[in-house]
């Protein structure tokens, strides 16, 4: 390992020179971006708002001794490109496989676990239903199937017209270019055939309650999988389009092995940390605490810089946003330098967001009642991800359809995760780290503010109380907790609304439509802008591939020079 330490760059030292690229942001795509963009020879700069790289992929010390994943908490999406070709091992990246990877208890004394072995799912699952049990592997296989068809997709840029005048020559290659992404694709579907292709349409845009219907009968088996298919959206398991979401959470890898979700030693900041060694070996320079307040523009058409907070202007050739969509073009830059469709189309994204995350320390093990054990070491329950409150996917429905009449969900959809169990880095002995992911919390609530301390803290011990449900005691082995409601997730990291994915994942703002129709190949109507956050294709997680696929247009184009 030879993780290189890294020192930030002053805002002085910024303004001295003209940089090739300057990033807005210091997520984990931002920094793919730069790693990428120092490779191809270009000097680059990243500029972080915060104290800390990361973005939402961070790991920070709240509590003494214990160490969180503050907002993203598992890795499986980060592309297997990215990983091997900044080689993130050498900079210090360890995953740490979880098997089994899933548990949900119920309340009449059963469980479920699931994981990668595929002889304790078939046991497991049989204990509910042998026909389900013979059905998952099938299901599992189907997806595995489409998500070998999406690998294109999600590691190439979108197949976009030219939005600026062109040379004949340009044009040419544009189409060129597009016809082999397009012949690829056909590739792949011929290979799949028909049978298989209606089956992958129909769950594009099938609610993921049908889709699970139609392979399943146990109520709890479909809750357990279903959650995938609402996790950090405001949907419900019944909306139209949710089905694809369902493969989103499962077209990740670890070493290889698809669906296998992992921690990662040090927690998600060292994804971030990685890559980031990986771009200063390279030649990036990273600021952090330089928070840029606006867009240096020429001619109401070119960006050939930012503006600080502090007033400083920092000149580059191009720019690269790792922002939400909103935030660059509604608050970076002034409103008259954008077309009106284009305008209309970020303005009127749909950032919404009812997700809450709950950080917490606590001195022991929640001892799950279903498990009938009460030692203090850890069990297989406690290895994965740990679904509280979703016993079926009517559960899930309620939980939702709470939010959309304004208040949070009465029994919220939980997924909760224990990284020290495998992780022994991140807390004190015998203590741990919990993870709380919380479906379903308005933005605004219409029941009260999540800016007033009472409010903030009835709804975490509701969180707490229906843990202790599960796993009796669970309140009092609370040591203390961080809470990030959707304003907080705005105010502290930026992502508009609250939203995770930079903008909800529907299939009518993916691919070729994000983040707007006609401009979803990371350039932007301003020329010398791009977009390498999730905001723009192929959407939200800590995947890398935005970074990396804009880095690559970026260097096509100033070859192009």
């Amino acid at each position: 390992m030879w993780r290189r330490s890294f020192t930030t760059t002053s805002a002085t030292a910024l303004k001295d020179k003209k940089w090739d690229a300057l990033i807005i942001g210091g997520g984990h795509n931002g920094l793919t971006s730069a790693a990428y963009l120092a490779r191809g020879g270009l000097s680059v700069a990243v500029l972080e708002r915060r104290h800390i790289i990361g973005g939402a992929a961070v790991t920070e010390e709240l509590i003494p001794g214990f160490k969180f994943s503050r907002c993203s908490y598992l890795q499986s999406l980060l592309r297997p490109a990215v990983i091997n070709e900044l080689e993130l091992a050498k900079h210090g990246l360890k995953l740490l496989k979880r098997n089994p990877s899933s548990f949900t208890p119920c309340l009449d004394g059963r469980y479920l676990l699931l994981g990668p072995d595929k002889d304790l799912n078939h046991s497991q699952i049989s204990k509910f239903s042998q026909a389900d049990a013979e059905a998952y592997p099938k299901y599992e296989s189907q997806l595995e199937k489409f998500c070998k068809f999406m690998d294109l997709v999600l590691d190439s840029s979108p197949p976009e017209s030219l939005q600026h005048k062109s040379s004949l020559n340009e044009q040419l290659k544009n189409k060129l270019q597009n016809s082999v992404f397009w012949a690829t694709c056909l590739r792949h579907a011929a290979s799949m055939g028909q049978k298989d292709m209606v089956e992958f349409m129909d769950l594009l845009l099938s609610p993921a309650s049908k889709v699970l219907n139609n392979w399943f009968e146990t109520d709890v088996l479909k809750a357990t999988l279903g959650t995938d298919a609402v996790i950090g959206s405001t949907a419900s398991i019944h909306t139209p389009g949710s089905g694809y979401v369902l493969l989103h959470h499962v077209m990740g890898e670890t070493d290889g092995e698809r669906g296998v979700w992992s921690y990662v030693e040090g927690g998600m900041g060292s994804i971030s940390k990685a890559i980031a060694s990986a771009a200063v070996t390279a030649g990036a320079h990273v600021a952090t605490n330089v928070e840029v307040s606006q867009l240096l523009i020429k001619n109401s058409s070119t960006v050939n810089g930012v503006i600080l907070a502090d007033g400083t202007e920092v000149h580059a050739s191009v720019v690269l946003s790792n922002a939400t969509p909103y935030k660059t073009f509604m608050e970076l830059a002034p409103n008259n330098v954008f077309p009106d469709d284009y305008f209309r189309a970020i303005k009127h994204s749909d950032y919404s967001s009812a997700t809450t995350k709950i950080n917490v320390a606590v001195d022991r093990l929640p001892q799950f009642q279903c498990c009938k054990s009460n030692h203090s070491h850890a069990g297989p329950e406690h290895v994965g991800t740990i679904h509280i409150g979703s016993e079926s996917m009517e559960d899930i429905h309620s939980a939702s359809h709470d939010a959309v009449n304004g208040i949070p969900s009465r029994r919220p959809v939980i997924e909760m995760t224990i990284p020290s169990i495998l992780d022994k880095t991140i807390s004190p002995p015998g203590m741990h780290v919990i993870n709380l992911f919380v479906q379903y919390t308005p933005y605004k609530p219409m029941d009260g503010d999540w800016q007033d301390h009472d409010y903030r803290e009835s709804f975490a011990q509701k969180c707490f109380t229906l843990i202790d449900e599960y796993a009796p005691g669970f309140s009092t082995s609370v040591i203390g907790y961080d809470m990030l409601t959707p304003p907080d997730l705005e105010r502290e990291f930026g992502l508009t609304g609250g939203n995770i994915f930079h903008g909800a994942m529907g299939l009518d703002s993916l691919f070729l439509m994000r983040p707007a129709k006609g401009w979803s190949n990371y350039k932007t109507p301003l020329k010398g802008l791009y977009l390498c956050g999730s905001g723009a294709h192929p959407g939200g997680g800590v995947m890398g591939a935005p970074g990396r696929n804009a880095a690559h247009l970026v260097l096509q184009d100033v070859r192009k020079i």
